[in-house]
């Protein structure tokens, strides 16, 4: 009997990563302002939801693992999301939370917002229209 899968891409549902939360309650307020929808898995883990797309918020933190993770997200409107962004006012209501505004890279127009654990989320609108990292 083999265990070999000849289509692994086929029986995979979903790939969420695991980010972590400083203080636990403030990063799930954060995010439902941002947009998310949250379905607890238990007492200090929840499904952060954003459409077909969703990662896992931990109730652990370690500073040297938030310093250093990134989140890209492909978007097909910045401005938009942006915009949404921006009206939230997120920085003045949520220590440590900063904004990098919109700017274009020759792959195409990128912004940052850093959440209240330390986590870089960059949004992206590719150059290329359609060009969403979807494989054709």
């Amino acid at each position: 009997m083999s265990n070999h899968v000849s289509d692994p891409g086929r029986i995979v549902g979903a790939v969420r990563p695991v980010l972590p939360a400083k203080a636990f309650e403030v990063s799930r307020r954060f995010y439902i302002e941002l947009g998310f929808h949250p379905r607890a898995l238990d007492k200090r883990l929840i499904e952060m939801e954003l459409g077909a797309c969703s990662f896992i918020l931990q109730d652990h933190y370690v500073k040297e693992w938030a310093d250093n993770c990134a989140m890209h997200v492909l978007v097909t409107d910045l401005a938009g999301w942006w915009e949404h962004i921006g009206a939230l006012d997120l920085p003045a209501r949520y220590n440590g939370v900063r904004t990098g505004a919109p700017t274009q890279e020759s792959w195409g127009l990128v912004a940052g917002l850093i959440d209240p654990s330390g986590v870089l989320w960059r949004f992206t609108q590719p150059s290329v229209p359609g060009d969403l990292g979807n494989p054709s």
